[in-house]
């Protein structure tokens, strides 16, 4: 009888413990959310890239591209900022079938963007963001 009960209290003790380091990397109530992802919208047509908004605060974006050209288009989000800021962002989606969409999500900071395409007769669209976006803290219904 001792023993099992000394078992049980053991075993108690190691769930317990267990239990008190769980939940040790997740975010405290003091901590806040980041801002919600907004959505970009972008077209490629045979003159230009167009994208709206073009200007917004930094934090996460979720921008969708219609491709209304009769090639396929590979679409490229890159920091025009100086060199030597940092290593920069650089994201590109998968080739955009004609008449097709994509999405590309990135979490972009302040300063200016390009959004191009690899076919140097379409124009290139440009992007400024400026200070980081409120947090979605007190947001319902987000992640």
């Amino acid at each position: 009888m001792w023993r099992t009960t000394r078992t049980g209290a053991m075993a108690g003790m190691l769930i317990a413990a267990a239990l008190a380091g769980c939940g040790s990397g997740t975010r405290s109530s003091d901590d806040q959310r980041p801002p919600a992802a907004i959505v970009l919208t972008a077209s490629i047509s045979d003159q230009r890239v167009s994208i709206s908004p073009h200007s917004f605060g930094a934090g996460p974006i979720s921008l969708v591209v219609t491709n209304q050209t009769k090639a396929a288009q590979r679409l490229t989000l890159e920091s025009a900022d100086a060199a030597g800021r940092g290593p920069g962002l650089r994201q590109e989606t998968a080739p955009i079938s004609p008449r097709d969409t994509a999405l590309l999500k990135a979490d972009v900071e302040p300063g200016r963007y390009t959004v191009h395409v690899v076919d140097d007769g379409i124009a290139a669209a440009a992007l400024r963001v400026g200070p980081q976006r409120a947090s979605a803290q007190n947001d319902l219904l987000q992640p």
